[in-house]
């Protein structure tokens, strides 16, 4: 199951706003009115100098990626080649990542009336792709060095291994301060974090042939890695699916959100409620109010914003249900 999704952030000033009638909406719906909240900066949201930051990292990643490459070569080691092509996933995953932050600071649009903060989701969806594919990758080339072990240089190993321990523990290092609210930057910290274990274990690899002439190591870890990562994007799958899918958020019970309004003098029912996430920090919800009195709006939309923390919703008022006319 997804963690829960987190709503921490909070807004000190609510302004609802009632949006004007029009004769014809007037004539179809009855008497019916809109309240936005307003959404403020997130504690969610990544900042520029850790997108800077990302940047330098995936020019270092990418140098590494070469060195391990010829190094895995040289040496005949399929967990070091792996941990370059591993590698060369996270470099990837950090330039995605940096591109999805940029495009999901983009103002909203006649067309992409609610922005592009889903960007963020996007790019760690396809992150989470790469870090399943490597996995696999990585797992196929373990069981045939398992069954067929080769002799590889443990010393040319090690020597590289220690240059990219360094540099994978500096990356990992820059993506995780954002990572516990932030799944595109969960996704690039799992990429590094999995990459550094990997390099203790190309290390430990090395020792084992040049202490023990054990050759078979070099598969045992090429399988470690690939489970973590196959693990890591199956544990993390559901919870980016339902942000997609438009879901509600685990912690919100939309039956309890109707009891609540329904306690409030006046309101007959309530229906059509929709309830969703823009992206991880940002809910929505719209439903349909059985009211007689139009200025039951802004104590509804206080009531979602106190107790729910819902921030942005659209309520319509109504004297009468409109299932013939409403289809969602």
């Amino acid at each position: 199951m997804s963690k829960e999704i987190k709503h921490k952030h909070k807004h000190p000033h609510f302004e609802p706003h009632i949006a004007p009638l029009q004769p014809h909406e007037q004539e179809y719906h009855h008497e019916h009115e809109h309240h936005h909240g307003l959404c403020h900066h997130h504690h969610g949201e990544v900042s520029e100098k850790s997108v800077r930051l990302l940047l330098i990292s995936f020019a270092i990643n990418m140098l590494l990626s070469v060195v391990e490459i010829i190094g895995g070569f040289i040496a005949g080691s399929v967990s070091l080649i792996g941990d370059a092509l591993h590698n060369t996933s996270d470099a990837l995953s950090i330039l995605i990542a940096v591109i999805a932050f940029k495009i999901g600071h983009k103002k909203a649009s006649p067309k992409y009336t609610y922005g592009f903060k889903r960007a963020e989701i996007i790019g760690g969806f396809v992150n989470l792709i790469l870090l399943f594919i490597s996995g696999i990758y990585l797992f196929i080339e373990g069981i045939e060095r398992l069954i067929k072990p080769e002799q590889i240089d443990g010393m040319v190993i090690i020597w590289i291994s220690v240059l990219a321990l360094v540099i994978d523990t500096i990356t990992a290092k820059i993506s995780h301060q954002d990572s516990h609210h932030n799944t595109n930057m969960k996704m690039v910290f799992i990429h590094n974090l999995a990459d550094a274990l990997g390099s203790v274990g190309v290390i430990i690899s090395g020792l084992c042939v040049v202490w023990f002439d054990i050759y078979r190591m070099d598969g045992i870890i090429a399988l470690l890695i690939a489970f973590y990562m196959i693990f890591q994007a199956v544990i993390s799958f559901p919870k980016i699916v339902n942000i997609l899918m438009n879901a509600a958020p685990d912690n919100i019970d939309i039956e309890e959100i109707k009891k609540a309004i329904l306690k409030i003098k006046g309101i007959k029912g309530i229906h059509h409620i929709h309830l969703w996430c823009i992206n991880e920090y940002d809910v929505s919800l719209e439903c349909h109010v059985e009211a007689d009195d139009l200025n039951l709006t802004p104590q509804i939309a206080k009531l979602l914003k106190d107790k729910f923390e819902i921030t942005h919703c659209n309520i319509q008022i109504e004297n009468s249900k409109c299932c013939s006319q409403c289809h969602l």
